[in-house]
């Protein structure tokens, strides 16, 4: 099993939306992705509830059978599309990859 760990931080405002717009517009392209990805496992998307300087502001936490499952995810249309958007809306992004 590969965990996949994902933490980002938002922009104030981007692409006509506030921070907070932005994060729940992305947490609810993340949570519909496992229903057209097969190859996630589990999905979990979490905003942070005690915000500061030195946090994120959103948390993905995800599970494949492997890294060739994880690969094939990066590379998917649909997880494509969000990527892409997130890439406009956030200022910081940090991954954490590790096999259980």
């Amino acid at each position: 099993m590969l965990k996949h760990i994902v933490m980002w931080q938002f922009k104030d405002e981007a692409e006509g939306r506030t921070r907070e717009e932005n994060c729940l517009y992305v947490k609810a392209a993340l949570e519909a992705l496992p229903s057209v990805i097969p190859y996630i496992r589990n999905l979990e998307v979490h905003l942070n509830g005690y915000p500061s300087s030195m946090g994120a502001d959103m948390v993905l936490i995800t599970e494949f059978d492997s890294k060739e499952d994880l690969d094939l995810y990066a590379v998917h249309p649909e997880h494509m599309k969000v990527s892409e958007y997130v890439g406009k809306v956030r200022t910081s992004r940090m991954v954490c990859d590790w096999e259980s």
